[in-house]
C-alpha cells in the first residue's frame, strides 16, 4: 500500500501543532520557480509551507478583524473538513457519497423553512446560487429580463449575462435599498432580484415587491441567517419569494465554499435545471457536476450549536455593529451613511480630507472602504464574534484626536 494514502497520526498531529505556532514574522512566499522533478516529502513540505499558509494569512478571528463578510470558522468545521478531504466524496453519484448526500438533504430541510422555501441544494457560494436561481426563473417562468438595484451584488449582472437575459439596474434610495418608484410598470417577463444585506451597506430591499414580477429571487447571501435569530423580522416577507440564496460561509460561519439556493417549488425548479447522463444513476441538478461534501461541516455546526447557538453569535455581531453605530452617530466629527440594517456600518469623517489619513492609522483588517455615489466611505462588517469593538472605537478616537 502507498503510505501517502494511509492515516499517519504522527504527521497529522504535527500539522495541528503547526497551527498553534507563531509565524507572524514570515516575510515572503518561498517556492521553486518551476515544478520540482523530485519531491521533498510530505513532512518537509508541511514544514516548508506552514510559515506562508499559516503566517501570512488574514486572521479573521482576531480582535481587530471587522472589515469584511468573511468570518472565523469554528474548530468543528476544521475537523469535518479534514474528514472530507480524506474521503473525497463526490455528490454527483449516490454510490460515491451516500451519507453526504443525505446530510445535504437534511441541512436543506432544516434551513429552508426559515425562508418559506420547501427545498433546494448547496452550491460553493451565492454567486452560483444566484446563477442557479435565475436559470430556474428563465426555465420555469419564461423571463427575459433581470432587474436588480444599483446595490445588488455583481454576481446578479454576471448571471444575467451568462444566461442571455437583459439586465436592468434600478437606483437605490437614501438608505441603500432599491427605490421601488423607479421600477418598470410591466414586470411580467422579469425576474426581480431583491437584496437582503447589500454588500456595501447591508441594506435590505423592500420585500413587499416580491409578487410584482414573474419570478422574485432574494439574494440573502449576507443577511439571510438573521432568520434564525431575534432579528428575523427584518426579513419579513422573504417567504413570498420564489427563490433565495444564502451564503453559509458568511453568517453561518462555514469554511469556503458553502452556500444554499432554496426554492418555493423545488420539484419544479430542480426539474428545470437537471440533466441526465448514461453514467449517472440520478439526474445531475444545478450548475455543478462533481462537488464535495460541504454540507457535512454545516450540519456538524448546526448540530453542535443548535439554532440558539447560531442566533447567539449573530446577535452578538449585531450588538458589536450597534456599538460602533452609536459611537459614530454621537461623534460630531463623523457621519453615518445611513442607519445600519444588518450589521454593516458605513461612515466617514465629515472632513473628507482626513479620509486617507484615518485609513492609514486604523488596525489592519479592521476596516474596508467602499464607494457610494462617487463618495468614499469606511465600511465595517460585523462578521467576527471575537472582534473587540472597544479597541476599534478607541483607535478611531485616537486617530481623530491626532488629526
Amino acid at each position: 500500500m502507498d503510505e501517502e494514502f494511509a492515516v499517519d497520526l504522527d504527521e497529522l498531529h504535527q500539522a495541528v501543532d503547526l497551527m498553534s505556532r507563531d509565524f507572524s514574522n514570515t516575510e515572503g512566499l518561498y517556492l521553486p520557480i518551476e515544478l520540482p522533478r523530485f519531491g521533498i516529502g510530505s513532512t518537509a513540505a508541511l514544514n516548508s509551507l506552514a510559515p506562508s499558509i499559516l503566517g501570512r494569512a488574514a486572521r479573521l478571528g482576531e480582535a481587530t478583524s471587522f472589515a469584511h463578510m468573511d468570518p472565523p470558522t469554528p474548530w468543528i468545521t476544521w475537523a469535518i473538513t479534514l474528514w472530507n478531504a480524506s474521503l473525497n466524496q463526490n455528490l454527483l453519484h449516490p454510490a460515491t457519497a451516500p451519507v453526504a448526500r443525505q446530510m445535504e438533504q437534511r441541512v436543506v430541510a432544516w434551513l429552508a423553512p426559515f425562508f418559506g422555501m420547501n427545498g433546494g441544494h448547496m452550491t460553493p457560494g451565492s454567486s452560483l446560487a444566484n446563477l442557479t436561481a435565475l436559470w430556474s426563473a428563465r426555465e420555469c417562468a419564461g423571463v427575459t429580463q433581470v432587474i436588480a438595484s444599483d446595490g445588488a451584488h455583481l454576481s446578479i449582472a454576471k448571471a444575467a449575462h451568462i444566461l442571455g437575459l437583459k439586465y436592468l439596474s434600478v437606483p437605490i434610495d437614501a438608505n441603500g435599498s432599491l427605490d421601488a418608484a423607479q421600477l418598470p410598470t410591466d414586470l411580467s417577463k422579469s425576474t426581480l432580484v431583491l437584496t437582503a444585506g447589500a454588500t456595501s451597506t447591508g441594506a435590505i430591499d423592500p420585500f413587499v415587491l416580491a409578487r410584482r414580477a414573474a419570478w422574485t429571487h432574494v439574494d440573502a447571501a449576507w443577511a439571510g441567517p438573521l432568520r434564525l435569530s431575534k432579528y428575523a423580522h427584518l426579513l419579513a416577507g422573504i417567504e413570498s419569494a420564489d427563490s433565495v440564496a444564502v451564503s453559509a460561509h458568511k453568517w453561518l460561519f462555514q469554511p469556503k465554499e458553502s452556500a444554499l439556493v432554496l426554492f418555493k417549488d423545488t420539484e419544479k425548479a430542480h426539474a428545470a435545471v437537471s440533466f441526465g447522463g448514461a453514467y449517472l444513476a440520478t439526474p445531475n441538478v444545478g450548475v455543478l457536476g462533481s462537488h464535495g461534501a460541504s454540507a457535512t461541516a454545516l450540519l456538524a455546526t448546526l448540530l453542535a450549536w443548535g439554532r440558539e447557538g447560531v442566533a447567539q453569535r449573530i446577535e452578538h455581531c449585531m450588538d458589536l455593529a450597534r456599538c460602533l453605530r452609536d459611537f459614530v452617530a454621537t461623534d460630531e466629527r463623523l457621519e453615518l451613511y445611513a442607519e445600519p440594517q444588518t450589521g454593516i456600518v458605513v461612515w466617514r469623517p465629515k472632513d473628507e480630507n482626513l479620509f486617507d489619513q484615518v485609513l492609514r492609522q486604523l488596525p489592519v483588517g479592521s476596516t474596508s472602504t467602499t464607494s457610494i455615489a462617487g463618495g468614499k466611505w469606511f465600511r465595517n462588517v460585523a462578521a467576527n464574534p471575537n472582534a473587540d469593538i472597544d479597541l476599534l472605537i478607541g483607535t478611531i478616537q485616537g486617530v481623530l484626536q491626532c488629526s
